[in-house]
């Protein structure tokens, strides 16, 4: 089942909603949540409390077994996937091992300190106040998972089996998707960008690639990703041959000693041209850079300031 790709909550099976959040952009991400009978399980919060407020309030008003969440899955660490996790009082928050450890990397304060101080950084500044300014990281409290698993989990909601997968280490050390075989639709997090240039803050890209595979082999029929409209394999297979293209095409400059931010530049990305944020290839390439065994700047303020330089040079 294949909503439009409208802000909002959609049924994408029976007793089985996704929460959209257009463009799909820096930060516009996705959700999910499972009903059955009074029993509930949310798969991921959104970037700060007002927009996880409005989207809880829509799902309150779908179906009743929302009004109480008992179990909430977070997918990965980011916090356009966590930083919303207070408002689901009571609930058993769950993440892969990994994940929960990484939730600590970028609280709601450092990522507020960056917005507040964008006036003054220039280019670079410009850059973060226009993917993080509309969200407002003040007043939140970083809410932990409170279980972690490691491979896999199985969990029920009333009578329905929802599988956790941790396909991870590739876009972050811990990502998770969450996968109903009797409706055979996925929840993907962050493993899946629909219609933008993924970012691999993690890696390594060999890593998500085989994620791709994970996926696909599952045959579901409805695949809700991080971000973008909900898709079928076709989009993870797209993904996949992304990866595969950048994994040939960086190693290539790697071996002829270009920067990445080099390197970025000359890949051609005419293939991916309706894709958004084409920035990211210069974090995709500083990664498979890594991988290959080079040591390139990886620290969070010169990944930003190249990828506003190659915004704003694209």
């Amino acid at each position: 089942m294949t909503p439009p790709y409208a802000k909002g909550l959609h049924e994408v099976g029976d007793g089985v909603y996704a929460y959209l959040q257009p463009d799909g952009g820096w930060g516009w991400s996705n959700a999910g949540l499972v009903v059955d009978g009074d029993a509930s399980l949310l798969v991921d919060t959104l970037f700060d409390l007002r927009l996880t407020g409005e989207m809880l309030d829509a799902m309150r008003a779908a179906t009743p077994a929302a009004a109480s969440i008992d179990t909430l899955v977070n997918t990965h660490a980011n916090g356009d996937h966590c930083f919303g996790n207070e408002l689901v009082a009571g609930a058993r928050i769950v993440a892969s091992r990994a994940g929960a450890k990484e939730m600590d990397d970028a609280p709601p304060e450092l990522l507020g300190s960056f917005v507040k101080a964008a006036p003054d950084l220039g280019e670079v500044g410009a850059y973060i106040e226009s993917i993080f300014g509309p969200f407002e990281f003040d007043g939140i409290t970083l809410t932990p998972p409170t279980e972690t698993f490691d491979g896999e989990l199985a969990l029920t909601v009333g009578g329905r089996t929802v599988q956790l997968y941790e396909l991870g280490p590739a876009h972050t050390r811990g990502d998770v998707i969450a996968y109903l075989p009797d409706e055979r639709v996925v929840f993907t997090g962050d493993l899946l960008f629909h219609g933008g240039h993924p970012v691999v803050w993690a890696g390594p890209v060999s890593n998500w690639i085989a994620a791709c595979d994970r996926i696909v082999a599952l045959d579901a029929v409805t695949v809700v990703p991080g971000h973008g409209p909900v898709t079928d394999n076709g989009a993870v297979r797209n993904l996949e041959s992304y990866l595969e293209y950048l994994t040939a095409e960086a190693r290539v400059r790697y071996d002829a000693g270009l920067t990445p931010l080099e390197a970025a530049r000359d890949i051609s990305l005419a293939d991916y041209e309706a894709w958004g944020e084409a920035e990211r290839l210069v974090v995709n390439v500083t990664t498979l850079y890594r991988d290959f065994g080079g040591d390139p700047p990886s620290d969070v303020v010169s990944l930003f300031t190249q990828m506003a330089e190659l915004a704003r040079s694209s």
